[in-house]
């Protein structure tokens, strides 16, 4: 029976509401409509700050499609009856879109700002709210009720009716029919038969007076399906019992129910009156209402027109039955030259495997064979024993189905073994011409990733970064601690590997202070302990005194800046295993929601949303990208004294990753796979990179071993998304690079296909570019730049402990390669590239400083003679000016328009990037490890060009910090002439400008500068000649 699903909507309280009643204050109550329902508060008389604390419950609809575009309705009002009044009663509403509902455990209290009625309203105030869902399991259903029954009466009694016999007991959804209207929402189970059946008990069934109306009769139905009436399945797993046939005491004829159950996936039941809706393809769990549905689906399979078409024969192999062996079977596959062999088969009532194959094909007419045998288990060998041959098939390929998305899957069927010993043998299966686009393709084992290593490392795979909280552990102070002096004491707070101290504290009565925020990185699920240690700080070394260890399950969430109740807790000693009290901490916890935990690099990060989904805003579009494959690829191992490439592509935007299926042996791997992310922000990155698959070779060297070496990186590609127009498709090929102490080279190229798709108004699109790119609570309360960096690192070593936890694991190295958490070493490669992009910037600075030089130069007397006619319009007419600039302005971009990229997205740049001109020792120095492994020669040559590159940096340094010093000396009389000198310079500009017009002396200063160079000296002028000879500090520098 499925679940009873609510939302709850926690009414808490309401700030700074509107006076209403005429005497300064209000009644407010709080109405609540949701999915037709509507709920109210009770009424808070005379309080502008009412607190309610109350909770609405409202039932969810039936279909989910209605729940996901209903709307929150939540409305303030004035009791008129408590406070009459004339005016209107409307205090404010807020509208809230279902989308933004979380599940129980996850809600946080948020205070949404009260929206008018209309234009004309005078609203003010917010409103604090707490809105989850919450699953509650359905009461038990009543036991059947039999017939009222008069009281016992002797057998003589006429109006007695006669007692049935003794038998089986009636069919219970006789006795107790549930009605339709009472129906809670239907829950999809795992298997189609399960929901098939769930729906049927929730559905009034025919009366069994008629049972043999809504069973199909045999005589009609054999016939239609002779060879598959024999060896009926198990009918727990997928047929379900209809009750007429459950209350007969004779066992019913076991070829209907069978027979339905292997023609179809989907089980159809006659024998039901009504119209029983469709389920969606939504997961109906707590998960569909608050899972965005870009990270819960793989793909929208229908439109796959991104990459090329590849064929595929797929064959399913389900079961078999009456096989003349008492061991586990195997099944081999063989068509134009490609073999397969699946595992032993599982041993129930039948003989089951249910696995598919994918054998790659050129083209849909491609003619060919399709064998399928069956060999006995001790036939596993490439050896084939004729004796344990069982039996097999055989088929036309040009005579097998072609099937495309969407339409429904194909049906198993049986087939009769031929040859071998299987004389009355079958085998359940189903074969079919399709392309990656079948929704068969994931889960089949193809042909082009054989092999030796394991199923679940070959296919595509989708995976979800963990869900990432700042934990903000608060230390205030501590109490009842033992200290017979004064004592610096110290917390030490440990999260998994993550270890954060606070400051030390002095204190000489036992009662240390901090106020200190220590903040760690934490995943859902939080499983484990926030561990803290009292230490006293000794000249031996710290002591531990006491530990408290807090449960990361009552740790309160909140996604603003507000304040959170602190607990104290008790520290119990360390050495004893008795809980023996060693004094108390004072600690304020909570999960920050309101943040974004950064686990990439902020150059290249692909999101930027908070933790709480609450504070999520709707997507503006999404991005296709299909994945073609590589070409080129160099040799990445040595495999039987021949090089080989065993390549997989892996994706990462936002909190989803993609991995592609390995192409094994391939040195132009072909994927053709197409995937779609959701786009909140388009000034985000995609991140695509290819690796070679080590585990290839160490399953090769021994079998079911899983790999110890790393995946070996080939090159990674970045592409912004705001460099993509709408909906304009860009095939390009990028060249797969990688950076080496060796140097630079070029490990082959990759194509890749993208689209972005804009879903919103455009001017909405537009106003992305004016909103602040990170989370609220990173402008309110920001973090630093250096603990930034610490939390970066903290959370992509959790998203890759995670990761390759999975299964299939997204092993360590990948992730932390995708994430660029080297990006951030030293490298002396690195300097130069950073001071050359300086030097790009202020380029365009220093041609407008040429060009001024030019000018007044006379060098073009023309151009020189118009800039004295701008200069007087501007300086006659100062209205003119920011227009002026900004027309300019408009001229440039219009003329860089016509240099822009028109097909080929912008990639690395080698010259940028200065590779082609490094020095091998400085590429070492990049990739060398913290500390350093080198000899100590090398270490001490670096250190010397380490030296020299800093008196570089120190020589400017000094040189900025004595211009500034000059500034000051204008005015602090250091030099008392010079000061003097200056001072009256500023009093004689002052008369002058205040007898002068100032567009005269403006004119005046603008010719004198732009003055032939004849009546220019050669020499510099005076006033710089002046500033250079004011004081600086340097001379009182030891």
């Amino acid at each position: 029976m499925a679940n009873r699903r609510k939302l709850v909507v926690e009414v808490v309280d309401a700030r700074s509401l509107l006076p209403k009643d005429g005497h300064g204050t209000s009644s407010p109550y709080v109405m609540v409509d949701f999915y037709g329902q509507r709920k109210r508060t009770r009424t808070v008389h005379r309080d502008l700050n009412p607190n309610w604390n109350e909770l609405l419950e409202f039932n969810v609809g039936v279909s989910q499609s209605e729940v996901f575009g209903d709307i929150l309705e939540i409305d303030v009002h004035h009791d008129r009856i408590a406070g009459p009044t004339r005016r209107n009663n409307f205090l404010g509403r807020i509208r809230l879109n279902s989308t933004q509902f979380v599940r129980k455990g996850e809600e946080a209290l948020m205070y949404f700002p009260l929206e008018k009625k209309n234009f004309f309203s005078w609203i003010q105030g917010e409103i604090g709210l707490k809105i989850y869902y919450v699953n509650e399991e359905p009461p038990p259903p009543p036991p059947p009720e039999s017939d009222p029954q008069p009281p016992p009466q002797s057998e003589s009694d006429p109006q007695q009716p006669p007692q049935p016999e003794s038998g089986p007991p009636p069919p219970q959804p006789e006795s107790d029919p549930q009605p339709i209207g009472e129906q809670n929402i239907i829950e999809q189970s795992s298997g189609e038969a399960n929901s098939t059946q769930q729906q049927s008990e929730q559905l009034p069934v025919e009366p069994p007076a008629k049972p043999k109306e809504t069973v199909p009769d045999p005589t009609t139905v054999k016939p239609l399906l002779e060879p598959k009436d024999e060896a009926p399945a198990p009918q727990p797993q997928n047929v379900p019992q209809e009750s007429p046939q459950e209350s007969d005491p004779q066992p019913p004829p076991p070829d209907p129910p069978i027979i339905l159950s292997m023609m179809s996936n989907s089980i159809k039941e006659v024998k039901s009156a009504g119209n029983i809706a469709r389920p969606i393809s939504r997961q109906t769990t707590t998960e569909s209402f608050f899972q965005d549905p870009s990270e819960r689906c793989i793909n929208d399979r229908t439109s796959y027109d991104l990459v090329e078409k590849m064929y595929y024969i797929f064959v399913r192999i389900v079961k078999a039955r009456s096989l003349p062996t008492q061991g586990n079977p195997i099944v081999k596959i063989s068509v134009s030259g490609c073999h397969a062999r699946s595992n032993p088969a599982r041993r129930t009532r039948l003989f089951e495997w249910d696995e598919t194959f994918a054998f790659g094909r050129a083209s849909p007419d491609a003619v060919s064979t399709l064998e399928i045998s069956v060999w006995d288990s001790a036939s596993q060998s490439d050896v084939e024993d004729l004796a344990a041959f069982i039996g097999g098939l055989a088929f036309d390929v040009t005579d097998i189905p072609q099937r495309d998305p969407p339409d429904s899957p194909l049906a198993p069927e049986w087939y009769r073994l031929e040859g071998g010993g299987a004389h009355n043998g079958d085998l359940m299966i189903a074969t079919w011409v399709g392309t990656q686009a079948d929704e068969a393709f994931s889960d089949a084992l193809k042909t082009d990733t054989t092999g030796n290593i394991s199923s679940s490392l070959k296919n595509s795979k989708i995976y979800n970064s963990p869900k990432l909280w700042y934990l903000r552990a608060t230390v205030i102070e501590a109490q009842d601690i033992t200290a017979l002096r004064e004592t610096s004491f110290q917390v030490r707070a440990q999260l998994g590997f993550q270890i954060l101290k606070t400051k030390p504290s002095v204190s000489r009565n036992g009662s240390p202070l901090w106020d200190e925020d220590l903040i760690f990185v934490a995943a859902e699920p939080f499983g484990d302990h926030l561990i803290f240690s009292l230490e006293s700080r000794q000249s031996k070394g710290p002591k531990v005194l006491g530990i408290a260890r807090v449960p990361l399950t009552m740790i309160e969430r909140r996604v603003d800046d507000r304040k959170v109740v602190a607990r104290w807790f008790s520290l119990e000693d360390t050495v004893d295993d008795k809980k023996v009290y060693r004094g108390r901490v004072h600690l304020r916890l909570c999960y920050d929601g309101g943040y974004h935990v950064m686990e990439e690099s902020p150059q290249v990060c692909s999101d930027f949303r908070p933790t709480a989904r609450q504070l999520w805003k709707p997507s503006i579009g999404t991005v296709e990208l299909g994945i073609i494959g590589c070409r080129h690829l160099l040799p990445m191992k040595m495999l039987y004294d021949k090089g080989t490439t065993d390549a997989y592509s892996v994706v990462k935007y936002g909190q989803k990753w993609v991995r592609t299926r390995t192409i094994m042996d391939s040195l132009d791997p072909r994927w053709n796979e197409q995937y779609t992310w959701k786009v909140y922000d388009p000034c985000t990155v995609i991140s695509i990179g290819v690796f070679d698959n080590w585990g290839v070779q160490e399953a090769n060297d021994c079998k079911d071993a899983m790999p110890v070496r790393p995946d070996l990186r080939i090159g990674k590609v970045r592409i912004r998304i705001s460099t993509l127009e709408t909906g304009r498709v860009y095939k390009n090929t990028y060249p797969l690079l990688f950076l080496s102490p060796n140097g630079v080279k070029k490990m082959g190229d990759i194509d890749l296909a993208l689209r972005f798709i804009c879903t919103v108004p455009k001017l909405d699109l537009l106003h992305v570019y004016s909103q602040p790119m990170m989370p609220y609570m990173h402008h309110i309360k920001p973090l630093g730049a250096i603990q930034q960096d610490m939390l970066r690192n903290a959370a992509s070593k959790v998203v890759a402990d995670n990761l390759s936890r999975s299964e299939p694991p997204l092993f360590r190295e990948v992730v932390l390669y995708m994430l660029d958490t080297d990006s951030q070493v030293y490298g002396m490669r690195k300097i130069r590239v950073n001071w050359l992009r300086i030097i790009n910037v202020v380029a365009g600075v220093a041609d407008v400083v040429r060009w001024v030089e030019d000018t007044r130069s006379w060098k073009n007397p023309t151009g020189t003679a118009l800039v004295h006619v701008l200069l007087v319009m501007l300086i006659w007419f100062p209205d003119l000016i920011v227009p002026t600039f900004a027309f300019y302005l408009f001229v440039i971009g219009v003329w860089h328009y016509r240099f822009r990229a028109k097909n080929i997205l912008p990639t690395v740049d080698l010259k940028m990037s200065l590779t082609d001109i490094i020095d091998r020792d400085e590429l070492e120095e990049e990739f060398d490890t913290m500390p350093s492994s080198r000899p100590a020669e090398v270490i001490r040559a670096r250190y010397d060009k380490l030296r020299m590159v800093a008196a570089r940096v120190q020589n400017v340094l000094g040189e900025l910090a004595m211009q500034g010093e000059r500034v000051q000396a204008l005015v602090t009389w250091r030099d008392p002439r010079a000061t003097g000198i200056f001072v009256a310079l500023c009093f004689i500009i002052a008369l002058v400008l205040y007898l002068v017009p100032s567009k005269m002396v403006a004119i005046a200063l603008g010719f004198y500068y732009l003055r032939h160079p004849m009546f220019r000296d050669r020499m510099p002028s005076p006033a710089l000649n002046f500033f250079r000879r004011l004081p600086s500090l340097s001379d009182r520098l030891i």
